[in-house]
């Protein structure tokens, strides 16, 4: 007796990553859920001055929404009225955090589009999902370090998570266990390899730390282990990220460096 398909759920755990103008009364929605993954989403009528969906569908906030079957082509046959979007039938608040300022802003975002190019749709990744909830409250935090600790965890997470991360405690050419007491590169080409004469280089000891906490899957770990090394990990972060972008600079940070250059 052939078994039945399950039912994807009739309401998801959502944050709005970004959106679109689609027309004068409504927009198109990149949504990152916990149970589907990334998708595209039309919101009929929610630039409406009184559609109850302009105080929800906020970024950052964590919602509840309910789908319906993909919209119809629209005049021109648009790429964003394609079978890949979904109606958005129903939208809640899920509770979240005061919305984001400042520097803390421009961290919310860039988390935003790493999750937008670095992720397929209708992929879904529950740990990565639970990673950026957890991320988001920490980015307001006063002590920098903290800040630039929960950025590198969840670089270090997302990576992990759409399979370019190689296992940080073995050298990836040999599968050699990686030496507490020896340096290593980590090249976006390479994977953990003895670094060049002059090379960015992190202790192995970190490497090994790294892929436990990564391993035991907890995030407040995973900050733990990223914090003695944070010059070290975000630069070589940096170059794996834009070898997997494919570009140089993210928009997120290319806005945030001309802002810093005009309060100078």
């Amino acid at each position: 007796m052939a078994t039945r398909a399950a039912r994807p759920p009739s309401t998801l755990t959502a944050y709005v990553l970004h959106r679109y103008d689609w027309s004068e009364t409504s927009l198109i929605l990149d949504l990152f859920t916990r149970e589907q993954g990334r998708l595209a989403v039309a919101a009929k009528g929610a630039k409406r001055p009184y559609s109850q969906l302009r105080s929800v569908l906020l970024p950052f906030q964590r919602v509840q929404v309910g789908l319906g079957r993909p919209p119809k082509p629209g005049p021109g046959g648009s790429e964003e009225s394609t079978s890949e979007v979904q109606t958005l039938r129903s939208a809640e608040w899920a509770g979240g955090l005061p919305m984001l300022t400042g520097a803390a802003l421009f961290s919310g975002f860039y988390l935003n589009e790493l999750l937008m190019k670095l992720t397929a749709r209708q992929d879904p990744h529950p740990a990565l999902f639970d990673a950026y909830a957890q991320t988001l409250p920490a980015l307001a935090d006063d002590d920098d370090a903290q800040v630039q600790s929960a950025l590198r965890a969840f670089e270090v997470t997302l990576l992990s998570q759409v399979g370019v991360l190689p296992d940080l405690s073995l050298v990836t050419l040999t599968q050699e266990d990686v030496r507490e007491d020896l340096a290593y590169a980590l090249r976006p080409e390479a994977g953990v390899v003895a670094p060049r004469a002059g090379e960015a280089s992190i202790a192995g000891s970190a490497l090994i730390g790294l892929q436990a906490a990564l391993a035991h899957g907890s995030v407040p770990a995973l900050r733990q282990a990223c914090a003695p090394v944070l010059p070290e990990l975000k630069t070589m972060l940096r170059a794996l990220l834009h070898y997997h972008l494919g570009s140089p600079m993210l928009r997120t940070r290319q806005v945030m460096l001309d802002v810093q250059s005009l309060e100078r």
